[in-house]
């Protein structure tokens, strides 16, 4: 994709994804940009709808920050009551082998389902939000899931050296460091690749939930 240089660009390459996103009907969302920083307007029919916009705007280069004021409008064969939901939750769950069993709190209110508890993993956290995103009649989703483990910084730095190695790249310009729950990666790599997977094993590290990417290419 080619550089992104003005305000006007930037608002006419994220309409081109949206386009380009199968799941959006580009037509109903309307976007605005300033500084990087994009904001999509206008209204979808599912919460997985706008979810996706979200994401498709994230994914076009230049865009620095997303501020999603999408609307849901349900159609009327769409909405559901907040009993029917929840129990389409609880059933979801209960058959992702993700999501530890009894783990996740579950309240709907509108159709906004605000998930609750504590797992061990981000890919559990995140599996539950995913099992619910779809879900017929979901208007929102608040994630108050919280990880128990604290990071184990030498832990993430040793699958680091191994991974890279097997790649013939070098670890030894990377540093991790952790503040509470966020990994954060300083330093340089070869390859685009070899940020990637630095940035793939930062995540798996138990207690994780945010990864901050400060690694850069050498040249």
């Amino acid at each position: 994709m080619a550089v992104i240089y003005n305000d006007s660009e930037l608002q006419q390459a994220v309409l081109s994804e949206l386009a380009w996103e199968p799941s959006v009907i580009a037509a109903h969302v309307g976007v605005t940009a300033i500084a990087g920083i994009v904001t999509l307007t206008g209204h979808v029919e599912t919460f997985a709808e706008k979810h996706a916009a979200e994401a498709a705007a994230l994914r076009v280069k230049g865009v620095e920050a997303v501020v999603d004021n999408v609307e849901v409008r349900l159609a009327f064969d769409a909405k559901r009551s907040d009993d029917d939901i929840a129990a389409a939750i609880v059933n979801r769950l209960a058959w992702d082998v993700s999501v530890p069993r009894d783990t996740v709190g579950v309240k709907v209110e509108d159709g906004w389902i605000t998930l609750s508890g504590k797992v061990d993993w981000h890919f559990q956290r995140e599996a539950a939000v995913q099992d619910v995103r779809r879900l017929l009649g979901v208007t929102g989703v608040t994630n108050q899931i919280t990880l128990r483990a604290a990071i184990n910084v030498l832990k993430v730095r040793g699958d680091l050296m191994h991974a890279l190695d097997r790649s013939w790249s070098d670890s030894r310009n990377i540093t991790v460091t952790a503040n509470g729950a966020t990994v954060k990666l300083t330093g340089t790599v070869r390859t685009p690749h070899d940020r990637d997977l630095a940035v793939a094993i930062a995540w798996s590290a138990p207690g994780a939930s945010a990864v901050e990417n400060d690694l850069t290419i050498s040249l």
